[in-house]
């Protein structure tokens, strides 16, 4: 699957406004938080001349949500923010240093709810490289980059469960190479793959 392949998928795909996904997915017994707090995350999709890939980061330790986890830039909706595509767009500046010159933004994801109480919009992007990354030492541990071939392999795709505040809670997973992608984010590359399956 090529940048050609992915940009016509989104562009034949119909909107995904009003479609939700979550946690919830796989736990049907629990809901989300009513009081949802708006946020978005960059699907950045690297255009490498051996494949794509995608980018990823590993949260920093210290953080109050999610840290050392494996996740997409992003972060809340500010006031200022005209759109997710903005949100998206700020945040990955402000999170890994990659400026939005080389991301082309090619669609979006169902909105994506936590149970931590975050309402997520997944903005799906192109980045053409060469580019420079600087990571943010308080917000990112690490930037890597997956293949896009591997992170969309069915075969790759995991469910497991873990028991959080004495209720069994499940989760999709994508373990690759030394890193365990879970959560949230292994949700939103499940939801990638469903849009891509058919490219």
């Amino acid at each position: 699957m090529d940048k050609t392949d992915i940009i016509r998928r989104f562009k034949d795909l119909s909107s995904t406004t009003g479609q939700i996904r979550g946690d919830h997915d796989l736990n049907p017994y629990t809901k989300p938080a009513d009081d949802l707090v708006p946020a978005a995350v960059l699907v950045p999709l690297v255009n490498r001349t051996d494949g794509v890939t995608t980018l990823l980061t590993q949260r920093a330790s210290h953080l109050a949500h999610h840290p050392k986890q494996i996740s997409f830039p992003g972060g809340h909706t500010e006031p200022d923010d005209g759109s997710p595509e903005e949100t998206a767009l700020r945040e990955t500046e402000e999170e890994v240093g990659l400026d939005r010159r080389h991301v082309e933004i090619v669609g979006r994801l169902a909105e994506y709810r936590t149970r931590t109480g975050f309402a997520v919009t997944p903005v799906v992007a192109m980045v053409e490289p060469p580019f420079d990354i600087s990571p943010d030492p308080h917000e990112v541990e690490e930037v890597f980059e997956g293949p896009l071939a591997f992170l969309m392999d069915p075969a790759n795709h995991a469910r497991h469960c873990r028991k959080f505040q004495g209720t069994l809670r499940h989760f999709h997973a994508i373990p690759y190479d030394s890193y365990f992608i879970w959560g949230a984010t292994a949700g939103m590359l499940i939801n990638l793959y469903e849009v891509l399956r058919d490219a």
